[in-house]
């Protein structure tokens, strides 16, 4: 594995500005792009605490390399000091000693998802853990690993060991995600059409199955007060159900093509989505209501042609002021909430290749990592900013309060509207300079 360092400049991003990439990861062996089923990376993703990153390299591989990136034997290109400057280094934790893994899957890998690290103090008091032989597992950073042939492995990530054998979709896991609530529930999405909950606290078990979708599931997200799982698939519409009662809530219409991809801001307010028809539509969960719709794609505004491009990915940023978009192209933008065009937007490549798939934002900011249809991961320089106080006040009523008794307290219409971002709806160009009262830049 080599990791390429490329000098960046400072930028302004309060203007439009081009992506800048700050580092690769690549296969020892890289393969050729030719669109060659089994080398994609078709998932990467941060661990909550920010001491690893895990990407599927392809032919049923994955790395999990300490974050941030440091220098290792047999890389002559990487730079130890470089690394430090350009990435975060909060969530390095030296007790723990993070080295780099290989996971050998032995089917193509789909899916990524990490599991939350508990607490000392919590494990101790895990009385109802019956299984000695898992009592490590609510003290260490576990992953889990959706495959080709259907089975979930999830696997305790310092040690390398394999917990789990997740069986009962009968194809591809497309997705997954754990609970945010600290709690060892984990969902999945299959090419098999269900969502399935499992429990890791009782052997890996099935919860419940939902059914429904009519095409294969592509995404699941749970919202942060785990009370809804969000899911789209090769559908024009989004599926909500409760987490609580395992039943289906309601349908989001609105995309004119299959969703591909979906995310909760971290407050829960906000649903964001992605269509194979380039739209990106922001919805409130609680009401169904479209909040605001973008194009990821603007022939009107930008001197090269728009080419028949999907999108793949979307992901809201760490303080939910942001979110990213990523095309089968290699085309990434950045949005600002409340701006109707992207604040970062990659460089139009000399040779285009159709190969980005996914995208993840680092847990402390600052930087975007995207996944490629040749194995390899790319990083990019983010926005990192302090939000206003008003912003976090938004954010903190908003963890524990829905939109309905939002609109049923006794405050003026402005507060809100503003609670829950229905001031997204009048977005128009001179958003802008609102948008800068909702964030100090940190340069």
């Amino acid at each position: 594995m080599e990791l390429i360092i490329k000098p960046g400049t400072k930028q302004d991003w309060r203007q439009p500005e081009k992506a800048v990439l700050i580092g690769e990861l690549m296969p020892v062996h890289p393969q050729p792009l030719e669109r060659r089923s089994g080398c994609e990376t078709w998932s990467a993703e941060f661990s909550p605490d920010g001491s690893y990153f895990a990407w599927s390299l392809g032919h049923g591989i994955v790395k999990l390399v300490p974050w941030p990136l440091e220098e290792s034997s047999g890389s002559p290109t990487r730079s130890a000091t470089r690394c430090k400057n350009y990435f975060c280094n909060a969530g390095w934790q030296e007790n723990d000693n993070p080295k780099e893994k290989t996971l050998e899957c032995g089917q193509t890998v789909w899916s990524l998802a990490f599991g939350p690290r508990s607490s000392k103090d919590r494990t101790c008091h895990r009385r109802d853990c019956q299984l000695a032989s898992l009592s490590h597992l609510f003290s260490s950073l576990v992953l889990a690993t959706g495959l080709n042939d259907g089975h979930i492995k999830v696997w305790e990530v310092l040690t390398g060991h394999l917990l789990f054998n997740l069986t009962g979709h009968q194809d591809v896991v497309r997705d997954l995600t754990f609970a945010p609530n600290g709690g060892w529930t984990l969902v999945s999405g299959s090419r098999d059409q269900t969502i399935r909950i499992w429990d890791l606290t009782k052997d890996g078990k099935t919860v419940h199955v939902l059914t429904g979708h009519k095409q294969w599931v592509y995404c699941c997200r749970v919202s942060p007060d785990c009370s809804m799982i969000a899911s789209v698939s090769g559908e024009n519409y989004v599926f909500l159900w409760s987490m609580r009662s395992y039943t289906f809530i309601r349908k989001l219409e609105g995309h004119k093509n299959c969703v591909i991809s979906c995310d909760f801001s971290p407050d829960g307010a906000l649903l964001v989505t992605a269509s194979l028809d380039t739209q990106v539509y922001l919805w409130d969960p609680y009401t169904g209501e479209s909040v605001m719709q973008l194009s990821h794609c603007f022939p009107d505004l930008y001197s090269y042609a728009v080419c028949a491009v999907c999108l793949r990915s979307v992901r809201f940023s760490p303080e939910g002021l942001y979110f990213a978009t990523v095309a089968d192209d290699r085309d990434l933008r950045i949005w600002a909430l409340g701006m109707d065009r992207p604040v970062i937007e990659s460089p139009v490549p000399q040779n285009p290749v159709t190969n980005g798939l996914c995208c993840a934002f680092s847990p402390q900011g600052g930087v975007l990592a995207t996944g490629t249809r040749d194995g390899q991961v790319q990083f990019w320089r983010s926005l990192r900013v302090v939000p206003s106080l008003r912003h976090l006040s938004r954010v903190s009523l908003r963890q524990s309060v829905s939109s309905h008794q939002v609109m049923a307290l006794p405050i003026p219409k402005k507060m809100k509207d503003f609670l829950t971002y229905r001031t997204l709806l009048t977005c128009h160009e001179n958003n802008s300079l609102h948008h800068l009262q909702e964030v100090i830049a940190l340069n």
